[in-house]
């Protein structure tokens, strides 16, 4: 059923599905299939040894979460299923003793998991171990931080030095003065945008919301409105909030704030002058959803599928300001996502205009 598609496009293979199972029981991966009901129905002795299912385990026709403990999993399986792309999820696998008579050492591992959407609803999951990557990751990440912190004291320096140049310039020093302060702006902004990523994503790899604020997203979100308000109402674009209730969820205030914040910024970056902003507070079964819509032109194919990357920005032609991000603002919202076991997909509205979906595990009992 997985590759109804490929044969339809190939026509029929010299090999059949049996062979492709039997490829992928020995493939360096973990491999997992679940039905439209979530039922699990393959997995390959990789991701028996990675999620720490014995071999003579029966579970076979069981629900995924009764066999992987992960409520993370579970939800990437059901967005890639509903959205018809594909989910990727970072969790650690802890082992539990299966008898506490003879208690057994707590073996953990971080793992990373991608779900792909198939046919009639079916998931394809592939599953492998960050450990071997993990050193390698915090190196880089300790590299960029330091090149961060290394930068802040030579741009704060050249901050002060640009100021007294501003003092009394001529027609021309003043131009070039301008650019100056907004190349520097931009740069320390950058700055501080890849020291939070970096936190974030170390915060990320193990999500906890036990001692953090309860938050109400609705008061949130017009918070982070007010910051842009100046530059909507140059423009004319108005914000139209719809929300059912109360949504509260456990969480870091300013890092919610911060992610409510780029996400309005990114829609504003791409709304044509005189439209709306259309945000929609529902609660989804234990999920608060956040549905950010804006009246631009859309997500091209290449956005939908780099867009929560490092660095990548949009067409900019689509952009209706001059304004240049740093790249990182939507990768940030991801982490923060992540960090406190949420997740975000993008797709383009039925009705027009993009549409960026951000859920959080809801704190309504």
């Amino acid at each position: 059923m997985l590759f109804k598609r490929w044969r339809q496009r190939r026509g029929t293979p010299a090999f059949g599905t049996s062979q492709l199972l039997h490829w992928l029981e020995d493939s360096s991966q973990g491999f997992l299939v679940v039905d439209r009901h979530n039922r699990l129905q393959h997995l390959n002795g990789r991701a028996r040894r990675l999620l720490a299912i014995a071999k003579d385990a029966e579970v076979i026709n069981r629900f995924l979460l009764e066999v992987v403990r992960c409520h993370q999993l579970e939800a990437a399986v059901s967005e890639a299923r509903s959205s018809g792309g594909r989910q990727r999820v970072l969790w650690t696998n802890s082992t539990v003793s299966p008898s506490p008579l003879n208690p057994e050492p707590i073996r953990s591992e971080p793992l990373e998991a991608v779900a792909l959407a198939g046919d009639h609803g079916w998931v394809a999951v592939f599953v492998q171990s960050r450990q071997s990557l993990q050193a390698q990751q915090q190196q880089q990440e300790r590299w960029v931080s330091d090149v961060a912190h290394e930068l802040r004291t030579p741009l704060t320096a050249l901050s002060l030095v640009t100021e007294s140049l501003a003092i009394n310039p001529s027609a021309k020093q003043a131009v070039q003065v301008e650019r100056l302060q907004r190349e520097l702006t931009r740069l320390q902004q950058l700055v501080s945008d890849l020291l939070e990523l970096s936190r974030l994503e170390t915060a990320a790899a193990q999500p906890n919301t036990a001692g953090m604020d309860l938050v109400e997203i609705r008061d949130l979100v017009s918070q982070a409105w007010q910051s842009l308000a100046p530059l909507a109402e140059r423009r004319q674009v108005e914000l139209v909030l719809e929300s059912s209730g109360a949504h509260p969820v456990r969480g870091n205030r300013s890092r919610l704030h911060r992610a409510l914040l780029n996400l309005l910024d990114n829609a504003l970056r791409y709304s044509p002058d005189a439209t709306t902003i259309e945000i929609h507070l529902t609660r989804e079964g234990r999920w608060e959803r956040v549905d950010v819509r804006d009246s631009g032109a859309g997500f091209s194919g290449e956005d939908l599928q780099h867009m929560f990357d490092r660095f990548y920005r949009g067409d900019p032609s689509r952009s209706r300001v001059q304004r240049v991000g740093s790249g990182l603002g939507l990768a940030i919202v991801q982490q923060i996502a992540h960090a406190h076991g949420g997740h975000i997909r993008a797709r383009n509205h039925k009705g027009g205009g993009a549409e960026v979906q951000l859920s959080l595990p809801s704190s309504q009992p």
